[in-house]
C-alpha cells in the first residue's frame, strides 16, 4: 500500500501521527508518502494545493487526512474540494455508530447506521458566480452520479441489512426527481429494499429514532447537514471517522475541524482520525486488523481513557497509547 499522509492544518499535525503510530504497530507493509498541503502551505507559498501535489496524491492508493484552516478569502483554493473532484472521490461514507462510555443527546447505544452522501456534485458543484447584490450557485444533479452513489449504497446494504432509505427535497427542488428516480431505479436493480424521505422529515426521525436506519443515501450538502447533526447522537463531532471513495482512490479524514483553538496543546481527541484509518485499512482489504483497530478503541474508552472534550484529563498522546498497547496485547497472543 501507498499511502500519502497528510497532517494539514491545526489538531490535524496531532491527530494523524496518533494515527499513524497506530498503523506502525500493526507491521503493514506500508510505504509512508508525507505531503504538505492546506492553510499553513497557502500562508507560505500563496497555494494551498499544487498540481505537483495532485500528480504525488494520485501516485498513492489512498490518503490519510488531518484537517483544514480554510480561511475567508477569495483567492483560497479549497483543498478539499479540489481533491475530491481531480481524484473522482464521489462517494463519502460516515458510519454513525455508539462509543463505549460515551453517551450522546439521546444516552441510548441502539442505533448503528450509515450516512451515504453524493461528493462530487450537488450544491458543491464549485459553480459560482459572486457579486455585490446578487450570488448564485448551480446545483448539478446528473444521472451517472446519482446511479455511482446508489450503487455504492447498495453495495455497502448488501454487507448490512438489506435496505437504503433515500433522502431528498424533490416537493421543492425539481432536480431532486431525477436523484430520487435513479436510486430507486439502482435499488430495484440491485434487489435491495428501498424508502424514502423528504431531508427535513429525516433530520427529525434520525434524532428521535435513529435505531430504525441502516444505510442512507442522500445528496451532497443534505448529507453534510445530516452527517454532522448525527454526531450528536455519538457525542462529538470528534469522534466521527469517515472516508471518501472513487474508482481508483480513497480519502480518510476525521470529520473534525482543525480546531485551531486547542492546537499544541496535546489534548485533541484521536478516535476520528484513528477511526478512519480502521476505515482505510477495511477498504484496502485488512479486515482482521481493522477490527483489531476499533476494539482497541473501545477497550480504552472503557477502560476510563478519555481525553477533555468527553469530560477526562488523558492527553492525545495516553489515548493513543492506550490503543496502541491493546493492539500490541492482542498480537501478542
Amino acid at each position: 500500500m501507498k499511502l500519502a499522509v497528510i497532517e494539514g492544518d491545526g489538531i490535524g499535525k496531532e491527530v494523524i501521527p496518533a494515527a499513524v503510530e497506530v498503523l506502525d504497530t500493526l507491521g503493514l507493509d506500508v510505504e509512508k508518502v508525507p505531503v504538505e498541503l492546506g492553510y499553513g502551505k497557502w500562508e507560505k507559498t500563496g497555494q494551498a494545493i499544487t498540481d505537483d501535489d495532485l500528480e504525488v496524491l494520485k501516485g498513492c492508493d489512498c490518503i490519510l487526512f488531518g484537517a483544514i484552516t480554510t480561511p475567508p478569502d477569495p483567492n483560497y483554493k479549497s483543498v478539499l474540494l479540489t481533491i475530491r473532484k481531480e481524484l473522482d472521490m464521489y462517494a463519502n461514507i460516515r458510519p454513525i455508530r455508539p462509543l463505549p462510555t460515551v453517551r450522546g443527546i439521546l444516552d441510548r447505544s441502539n442505533f448503528n447506521f450509515v450516512i451515504v452522501r453524493e461528493n462530487t456534485e450537488g450544491l458543491y458543484s464549485g459553480i459560482e458566480e459572486i457579486g455585490q447584490d446578487i450570488s448564485w450557485t448551480k446545483r448539478v444533479i446528473t444521472r451517472k452520479g446519482s446511479e455511482r452513489i446508489a450503487g455504492y449504497a447498495c453495495k455497502l446494504a448488501k454487507e448490512r441489512k438489506n435496505r437504503i432509505v433515500i433522502v431528498h427535497k424533490s416537493n421543492v427542488m425539481k432536480s431532486d426527481k431525477l436523484f430520487l428516480d435513479v436510486c430507486r431505479e439502482t435499488a430495484a436493480s440491485h434487489d435491495v429494499d428501498y424508502s424514502d424521505e423528504l431531508v427535513d422529515t429525516m433530520a427529525y426521525k434520525l434524532i428521535s429514532s435513529p435505531e430504525k436506519y441502516d444505510v442512507i443515501v442522500t445528496t451532497n450538502l443534505f448529507g453534510d447537514i445530516l452527517s454532522d447533526m448525527s454526531a450528536a447522537l455519538v457525542g462529538s463531532l470528534g469522534l466521527l471517522p469517515s472516508a471518501n471513495i472513487g474508482t481508483k482512490h480513497a480519502f480518510f479524514e476525521p470529520v473534525h475541524g482543525s480546531a485551531p483553538d486547542i492546537a499544541g496543546k496535546g489534548i485533541a481527541n484521536p478516535i476520528a482520525a484513528i477511526l478512519s484509518l480502521m476505515m482505510m485499512l477495511e477498504w484496502y482489504g485488512h479486515m482482521s486488523e481493522a477490527a483489531l483497530v476499533e476494539e482497541a478503541v473501545d477497550a480504552a474508552l472503557t477502560e476510563g481513557i478519555i481525553t477533555p472534550d468527553m469530560g477526562g484529563a488523558y492527553t492525545t498522546k495516553e489515548m493513543t497509547c492506550a490503543v496502541v498497547d491493546h493492539i500490541k496485547k492482542e498480537m501478542r497472543k
